[in-house]
């Protein structure tokens, strides 16, 4: 749950950098770039834990699909209420299409995922940051 947890939150990251500046379209191009570069940061903050903490439970195929999926679905709730866009039929028959491939992607692991050992989140966030003794 910790790597989904942020994953979404480095997803809320990057949607915000890669289109907010389309509610602000008379700045600079350089000023968009440098600031959207600046938000990035703080998905990569998220993004990279989220993945190392999350692979060997999920696969690195598996990541990337949770990663595809949270996107969309940061995106959608940011497009209504930031960019103010109403979600017509057939974006929705799209994104539950992609929905789809999503479970698709993950048949047959559930039984796999009850019968491995789980690891600790503890021990997990050790390899990423080692505690000095």
């Amino acid at each position: 749950m910790l790597t989904i947890m942020l994953l979404l939150a480095s997803n809320a990251f990057m949607t915000f950098a890669w289109y907010r500046h389309l509610k602000h379209r008379s700045a600079p191009v350089l000023e968009v770039i440098v600031v959207s570069w600046l938000i990035a940061f703080g998905e990569y903050c998220f993004q990279i834990p989220a993945n190392r903490i999350g692979y060997g439970r999920f696969t690195g195929y598996q990541l990337k699909i949770i990663q595809e999926c949270l996107t969309l679905s940061v995106f959608v709730v940011f497009a209504y209420f930031y960019l103010g866009e109403t979600i017509r039929w057939n974006y929705a028959i799209s994104f539950l299409c992609i929905f789809l491939a999503v479970l698709f992607g993950f048949w047959g692991t559930a039984l796999r995922q009850r019968t491995a050992s789980p690891k600790s989140s503890l021990f997990q966030v050790q390899r990423i940051i080692p505690v000095p003794r």
